[in-house]
C-alpha cells in the first residue's frame, strides 16, 4: 500500500500570487514542511515554524499528525495515515524547492533543428527548416502509426524540458493526427502536464505543395479526431487536454479560422487555443494582404471566434495599440518568446507595455525558434530584451526593464495564468498541484589559503554547473545567480502533481 502523504521539507521558494500594477514582486522565501496527498498529487498543507535541519522536530511533527513513517513492504496499522519523507536539498547543497516552470508556446516536432536558424528571418526560416521537419512526421501510409522519427523526437523533447524543470508545457505538434495523438500519449505516459494541439493550415498561397490540410473542412475535423482522442486518454484532463491550433493567420483559410472558433466553442468549457501573432514585420504585412478587410492582425482572429479568454497568442512583437486593446478586452493572453524573437531577428517585444495594459503574458521557448529548451533561459533573455527596449525608449526611467523576480514571475505565476490554471499550479498553496523542482547550486567555494593557491586539482569533482556560491550571499542574491548562471545541471529532480518525473543522477 502506498504511502498517503509525501512530506517534503527544506526550503521553498516562489512568487506572490498577484502583483499590483506599479509593483514589482518580492520573492516568498520560507523554510519548513509541505506535505502532499498521494492519492491526488494536491498540497494538503505546510508548516514554516518546522526546523527541517533538526530531526526531533521533524519527529515530533508527524507524531503531532498521527502519521506513522512509511516503510516498503510493511503495512501500517489499520487507520493509521502513513509519509514518505522528501528531503529538499543535500546537506551544504544550498538547495531550494521552486514551482514547475510552464512553457507556453514550444514545438515539440522542431526540436530536432533547435540552433539551426543561421541568419534566416520567420518566414525563409519556416520553408527552409521548419515545414521540412514537421512534413517527415506524416505516416508512411494514411492512418498508420506515426513513424520512428516522430517517437524519437516526442520522447527527446520532452525529457529535455523535464529535465530543464518544465512541469507544464503547451506543444504544437503537426498537422499529422497518428504523430499528434503520440505526443499526448508520451505526455500521460512520461507524467508532463500537457496541452496538445494538431497543427491546422489549408492556404495553399502559403502552405508548402506536400504539407497542409486539403482543405478547410480537413483542418477541421482531423482536429476534432485528436480532442477525441484526448479526451478518452485523460477524460478529467489532469494531465492532459487538447488545444485548437491554427498555426497562424497566414497558412489559413478564412474558413478554417472560423470552423476552429466554433470547433474550440462547442465543447463546455471552451477549448484552448493556440496560435501566432505579430512576430515579424513582414508577417503583419503578409496578413494585411491576405486579409485586406480586416483592420488588424488581431482582428482576423476576433471575427473568426478565435480571441478568446482562452487564447495563447505567441510573440506579439508588433502590436498595435488598437490591437492590444482588442486582446485586452477578449482577455486573451500572451507567450512572450524572448529568445526566438532575437535569434530569428523578429524584433523586441515590449513586454512592460503589455503588463501596463493589464495583459496576461507567460514565457515560451518557441522552440525551435528558440535555441533552448529551458524556460530558465528565456526567463533571463526576458530581462536582456527588456534592457535593450528601455534602451531605445526616448524618455528611459529604469522601469521597463524586467527584473529577475518578474520575469521568474512570469515563468511560473503568469504561465499558470496563461493555461488557465492560476489555481491548481504555478506556486505552494494549498490545494494546488504539487508541481515543483528541487534546485541545487552546489556548495559554497571552499577558502583556499595563500600557501595552497597553485595547487591544482583534476577531476573527482560533480558537475553541478556554472553557478558559484561563496557562502555569503542571500536567498535573493543565489536566485539571481540561478537566474543568470544556471542551467539544467541544477535542477535535482522534477515532480508533476506529486509524481517524481525527473532525478538528476549524482
Amino acid at each position: 500500500m502506498a504511502p498517503t502523504y509525501t512530506l517534503y521539507h527544506g526550503t521553498f521558494i516562489q512568487l506572490p500570487r498577484h502583483i499590483p500594477i506599479d509593483t514589482k514582486p518580492s520573492l516568498g522565501i520560507n523554510t519548513g514542511v509541505l506535505w502532499v496527498s498521494n492519492r491526488d498529487g494536491k498540497i494538503d498543507g505546510f508548516d514554516w515554524s518546522v526546523n527541517p535541519d533538526l530531526e526531533e522536530a521533524l519527529d515530533l511533527f508527524v507524531k503531532s499528525k498521527g502519521w506513522s513513517v512509511w516503510r516498503d513492504g510493511v503495512d501500517a496499522k489499520d487507520g493509521v495515515e502513513t509519509v514518505v519523507i522528501v528531503k529538499g536539498g543535500r546537506d551544504g547543497r544550498n538547495g531550494f524547492f521552486f514551482p514547475g516552470f510552464i512553457d507556453t508556446h514550444i514545438h515539440a516536432s522542431q526540436y530536432p533543428n533547435a540552433g539551426i536558424f543561421g541568419s534566416s528571418t520567420l518566414l525563409d526560416w519556416l520553408k527552409k527548416y521548419t515545414f521540412p521537419m514537421e512534413k517527415s512526421f506524416g505516416a508512411e501510409e494514411e492512418g498508420e502509426r506515426a513513424p520512428p522519427q516522430a517517437y524519437t523526437v516526442y520522447n527527446k523533447v520532452i525529457s529535455r524540458t523535464l529535465s530543464h524543470g518544465t512541469t507544464t508545457a503547451s506543444y504544437f505538434a503537426t498537422i499529422h493526427v497518428p504523430a499528434t495523438n503520440l505526443l499526448a500519449a508520451l505526455c500521460h505516459q512520461r507524467g508532463q502536464r500537457a496541452f496538445v494541439g494538431r497543427v491546422c493550415m489549408d492556404n495553399l498561397v502559403f502552405c508548402p505543395d506536400e504539407y497542409h490540410d486539403a482543405f478547410s473542412e480537413e483542418s477541421v475535423s482531423a482536429t476534432k479526431e485528436v480532442i477525441e482522442y484526448i479526451h478518452k486518454l485523460d477524460p478529467e484532463g489532469k494531465l492532459v487536454a487538447p488545444i485548437v491550433t491554427p498555426r497562424f493567420a497566414p497558412t489559413c483559410s478564412h474558413a478554417a479560422l472560423s470552423g476552429l472558433g466554433r470547433l474550440a466553442s462547442s465543447y463546455s468549457p471552451a477549448l484552448h487555443i493556440q496560435t501566432h501573432i505579430s512576430e515579424n514585420k513582414n508577417e503583419v504585412l503578409l496578413v494585411k494582404e491576405l486579409f485586406e478587410k480586416s483592420e488588424g492582425y488581431a482582428h482576423v482572429y476576433d471575427e473568426t471566434g478565435l480571441l478568446t479568454p482562452r487564447t495563447i497568442l505567441a510573440h506579439a512583437v508588433h502590436l498595435t495599440p488598437e490591437e492590444r486593446a482588442l486582446v485586452k478586452k477578449r482577455d486573451a493572453k500572451i507567450s512572450h518568446c524572448p529568445a526566438s524573437n532575437s535569434a530569428l531577428g523578429s524584433g523586441l517585444c515590449p513586454v512592460r507595455t503589455l503588463m501596463d495594459d493589464g495583459i496576461t503574458i507567460g514565457l515560451g521557448t518557441d522552440v525551435s525558434g528558440g535555441y533552448s529548451p529551458s524556460i530558465l533561459e528565456a526567463s533571463r533573455q526576458a530581462c536582456l530584451v527588456s534592457r535593450l527596449v528601455a534602451s531605445q525608449a526616448s524618455v528611459t526611467t529604469g522601469r521597463e526593464t524586467l527584473s529577475v523576480e518578474e520575469a521568474l514571475y512570469l515563468a511560473t505565476r503568469g504561465g499558470a495564468q496563461v493555461v488557465d490554471m492560476a489555481d491548481q499550479i504555478g506556486g505552494f498553496e494549498k490545494g494546488m498541484y504539487f508541481d515543483a523542482q528541487l534546485i541545487e547550486l552546489g556548495p559554497a567555494v571552499e577558502s583556499i589559503s595563500h600557501e595552497s593557491s597553485h595547487d591544482v586539482v583534476l577531476g573527482g569533482t560533480e558537475d553541478t554547473g556554472n553557478v558559484d556560491v561563496f557562502g555569503w550571499e542571500n536567498w535573493e542574491e543565489k536566485i539571481a545567480k540561478w537566474v543568470w548562471n544556471g542551467d539544467d545541471r541544477n535542477v535535482r529532480a522534477v515532480w508533476v502533481s506529486g509524481r517524481l518525473v525527473h532525478k538528476r543522477g549524482v
